[in-house]
């Protein structure tokens, strides 16, 4: 398999640092909000990733985190006159129901930054003691042209460069309180403010800053070296390149052999933002659209590529999308009255070419798109060549062979069976109840339940409100 690496910006054979084992690290949400349509892009990707180096039999360890302790939670949290740990418990909770509905499988490990603050202090500790690191006041720096590579993985020069500075640094330059050595300098720890979450340092009560937490927890959940990390192109400069920096100073070997990133999604050929009014989450989208037409269309496209969402593009992924479950659904008809026989050797000699060719479009940079192409080459035989002469044993090898493929890539191969209202009231019913008995968790799982079913509920004051995604 070749993956395509940012760090050398050329294609590489992936050779794992175990044999047989791959540990992946891959950035995931701040979570002060539901997840938007432009988060779901590296979540369907890597999963995608991750589903076929597993198909490859590799024992993959797969971490991505949840950003739990930052200034965009603590506004929210302000606003709301909740702790800020309401608010990102909920939208974790929330994130992984979307991450269900688009066919994410659940992560080997989901680290929360605010649970790793102890290792977060032990890090910061080394980085000062190696002369990569400098108190004033409180807050912590990273002493940046100290780690001679700064600049590796966004090729940058560092004499070219101005410091990459998100929401939280940015404010302590506005307040005055940035006395930084060096402009390229970043933050590592930042002291407490009024109203803030804080946790007890050497250097005062305050909180990690954000680039420190993954190097961190990449390092607790898979070890000094990953063998992939990935993530959005816009986390190449700052983020990934000070992750890059602060560990490579503090354990004094390489952080990761291969980046992976993947290209920004535009709506209808837009830059996505409030102001223009085309910023969408994931929950919007899926009162519009079945989920797994969102993750067809993704895969749709290779991941390095820009990827234009409209309506238009997604009614195409749809009707893509039917085309493999008809196909499907007429070969499962088929297996319920074919005679068993002999597996005939064409049938047998096409699958095996087809499944060939899908494993060297996958291998060569995950280029899901041609895969999908050749899943469309083997519904088209399937429809032309497997009716009426064939034996069970040929329209079987055939429906199992999609259905593996479409599995390699989280897609659903098989259409959902109609839901009856009868059924959604009776569950309305049910949630209702258990509500009335505080039985919460009971009420929690058939609301997932019914999402899963394609069923969207609204609490209103007059009742439950339900409609069909």
């Amino acid at each position: 398999m070749q993956i395509f690496n940012t760090l050398t910006r050329r294609k590489e054979n992936f050779k794992p640092i175990n044999e047989g084992k791959v540990g992946i690290y891959v950035c995931g949400p701040t979570v002060y909000d539901f997840i938007h349509i432009g988060n779901a892009r590296p979540m369907i990707v890597f999963d995608t990733l991750r589903r076929y180096l597993m198909y490859k039999g590799y024992d993959v360890n797969y971490v991505t985190n949840f950003t739990d302790v930052d200034d965009k939670i603590i506004r929210r949290a302000n606003e709301e006159g909740v702790d800020a740990s309401v608010i990102s418990e909920k939208y974790i909770a929330e994130c992984k129901t979307d991450m269900k509905s688009l066919n994410v499988m659940e992560a080997t490990t989901h680290p929360q930054a605010t649970k790793e603050i102890p290792d977060m202090i032990e890090m910061i500790k080394v980085l000062i003691d190696k002369g990569h690191a400098y108190e004033v006041n409180g807050t912590v720096y990273f002493r940046t042209r100290s780690f001679a590579d700064y600049g590796k993985l966004s090729h940058k020069n560092i004499d070219d460069l101005e410091s990459g500075h998100r929401d939280d640094d940015h404010a302590l330059k506005v307040s005055g309180e940035d006395e930084k050595e060096d402009p390229l300098d970043f933050v590592l720890w930042k002291p407490k403010k009024e109203g803030e979450p804080s946790w007890e340092s050497p250097w005062g009560d305050g909180r990690p800053g954000w680039h420190l937490e993954c190097s961190v927890m990449s390092k607790k959940y898979i070890g000094d070296i990953i063998d992939i990390h990935a993530g959005g192109e816009d986390l190449i400069f700052p983020h990934h390149e000070n992750e890059i920096a602060q560990s490579e100073a503090a354990n004094d070997t390489e952080f990761a052999r291969y980046w992976m990133h993947n290209g920004f999604l535009k709506i209808d050929n837009q830059k996505m933002s409030k102001s223009l009014g085309n910023f969408f989450t994931v929950r919007e989208i899926g009162e519009k659209y079945d989920l797994s037409i969102i993750r067809f269309f993704m895969l749709s496209a290779h991941y390095r590529s820009p990827l234009n969402f409209s309506d238009e593009l997604v009614e195409a992924a749809k009707n893509g999308l039917e085309r493999i479950q008809t196909a499907v659904s007429r070969l499962s008809d088929m297996e319920k009255t074919y005679v068993s026989g002999e597996l005939s050797p064409v049938i047998k000699a096409a699958v095996d070419d087809y499944i060939k060719r899908f494993e060297a479009a996958m291998d060569d940079d995950l280029n899901t798109a041609d895969a999908i192409s050749v899943i469309f080459e083997m519904v088209k035989y399937a429809n032309t060549n497997i009716g009426e002469g064939a034996s069970f044993e040929d329209v079987s090898c055939m429906k199992t062979a999609i259905f593996k493929l479409c599995d390699v890539l989280g897609i659903v191969a098989e259409k959902k069976a109609e839901v009856l209202d009868s059924d959604i009231e009776a569950l309305i019913a049910e949630r209702q109840a258990a509500r009335k008995a505080k039985d919460f968790a009971r009420a929690d799982e058939i609301r997932n339940q019914l999402s899963e079913m394609g069923i969207i509920l609204e609490d209103t004051r007059e009742g439950v409100k339900w409609k069909r995604a």
